[in-house]
């Protein structure tokens, strides 16, 4: 074998034979690192070439339901596509203490029940802090589950055929190394891609298929840390979301090979591990009786992946004591809830320029699309007027500059959601929907934002 020091970048992968202060690629400074690069000889033919697979006909592959490790957790069923595809190889990564490392120990933990063999293996934590966290979030350990503290994935690839497991867990991929690219440490790009290459190449294996987990750790810009490459490599990757003083964490599928790509889940942060939020339509929305109404509350229909959530927005309006009133938007950004205070004014004749404006979500839920603009501005004019929205009235719409109400994609579906969930009427633009009748809530289209302010508070 010829070895050969080379320089790679820790940001783009780029190679060179000498030493630069900044990567004439990604113009980043500082992040080259001595590496040893190894070839092999003409004529000499890898490992993984001589273990390779024939070729099959594509038609008489198999596929199914049963090519699936189904959990017992909803909300990861959903964003993976219905359960883990047993040859394939996924990637959670979430800022530090977003609760990966809770949930792939609870996801190994529920398929060693459903009498898989499964493996833990961890680089950065100790047996003991492994066991102490599952004693806190589990009522049981199952017998089938393993645990390894080790950084040699040799040892740890050993131990999987040994076991003959069914799942591995690796927690995280830039702990680990193999002993055939020392002395590249632990992280480096060489390692990281190896490491990660020899995960694929098991999982993918003809004689046992194993479904295959990868931790990963995120940079400051809170991206997958290492080469862009790894996230083409591998089948699916899963970033967590959430404040880590915020009970509410997201997991999102930013790439999916066997499902939706941007599907959601939600899981509540407790002190028993992360639970699975089956109904957030419940979860996001504050619980009262019907009669029971409060000024500055509005409810929308959001869309996360291809579920439609019901969220609901509050709001809180007072008279601003400084020349420069605040505008604190949680759920949005302040760039947008300025522009909807802006058209509030401007169309409705509604002052708010001697007024605090601060804007939030049920449950922290943050408003990515456009859907729920007439909600808020709906609840800034109920905290101005103090006068109260009916609990079983929401808003689907977009506004725009000139006042006039405009259509969201999926108007009818995400009514539907409502309808399920007992709400009475919906205000929805004018045209955006071709079935007034669906279920038993009342459609009521208009075009203006000043048509709805004056039909909701007379």
């Amino acid at each position: 074998m010829k070895i050969k020091t080379v320089f790679v970048c820790s940001s783009c992968g780029y190679k060179t034979p000498k030493w630069m202060g900044r990567c004439s690629k990604c113009e980043e400074f500082n992040t080259f690192s001595e590496e040893e690069e190894r070839t092999l000889p003409k004529g000499k033919v890898s490992k993984r070439k001589e273990n390779s697979t024939e070729a099959v006909q594509l038609k008489r592959v198999e596929t199914g339901n049963s090519d699936r490790i189904v959990t017992s957790i909803k909300e990861f069923n959903r964003v993976v596509g219905g359960g883990l595809v047993k040859d394939s190889v996924t990637i959670v990564a979430s800022p530090p203490g977003g609760g990966k490392s809770t949930l792939t120990l609870a996801i190994a933990n529920d398929a060693a029940t459903k009498g898989l063999n499964v493996l833990y293996a961890s680089g950065e934590e100790s047996e003991s802090q492994i066991k102490s966290r599952a004693d806190r979030i589990f009522k049981s350990i199952d017998d089938k589950l393993w645990i390894m503290a080790d950084t040699c994935l040799d040892n740890i690839l050993a131990e999987v055929r040994g076991k003959d497991c069914d799942l591995i867990v690796i927690d995280s991929i830039q702990t680990f190394q193999l002993d055939e690219f020392l002395p590249s440490r632990a992280g480096s790009p060489t390692q990281t891609m190896e490491c990660a290459g020899e995960l694929v190449a098991l999982a993918k294996g003809s004689k046992k298929p194993v479904a295959v987990i990868i931790i990963g750790q995120m940079n400051k810009n809170d991206e997958l840390a290492g080469l862009r490459s790894l996230e083409h490599l591998v089948d699916t990757v899963l970033v967590m979301d959430g404040d880590n003083e915020e009970e509410l964490r997201s997991l999102i599928a930013t790439k999916n090979r066997f499902g939706s790509t941007g599907e959601m889940g939600f899981f509540s942060m407790t002190e028993a591990g992360l639970i699975s939020i089956d109904n957030p339509s419940e979860f996001f929305v504050t619980q009262r009786e019907e009669a029971e109404t409060v000024s500055g509350c509005a409810i929308t229909v959001i869309k996360e992946g291809s579920r439609p959530v019901i969220a609901e927005v509050e709001s809180l309006v007072s008279r601003s004591f400084t020349p420069y009133p605040t505008r604190i938007g949680e759920a949005l950004r302040r760039e947008q809830l300025n522009t909807l205070i802006s058209v509030l004014e401007q169309r409705c004749g509604i002052s708010l320029f001697d007024k605090n404006v601060v804007v939030k979500t049920t449950g922290g839920l943050k408003l990515r699309e456009q859907a729920g603009n007439l909600a808020i501005m709906m609840c800034i004019a109920s905290s101005v007027f103090d006068k109260p929205i009916g609990n079983t009235v929401a808003f689907i719409s977009d506004v725009g500059l000139t006042g006039e109400l405009q259509k969201v994609p999926a108007v009818e579906n995400r009514i539907k959601e409502l309808d399920r969930m007992g709400f009475k009427k919906v205000y929805v633009p004018t045209g955006s929907v071709k079935n007034k009748n669906i279920g038993k809530i009342e459609v009521k289209e208009l075009k203006y934002l000043l048509q709805v302010i004056n039909d909701v508070f007379k």
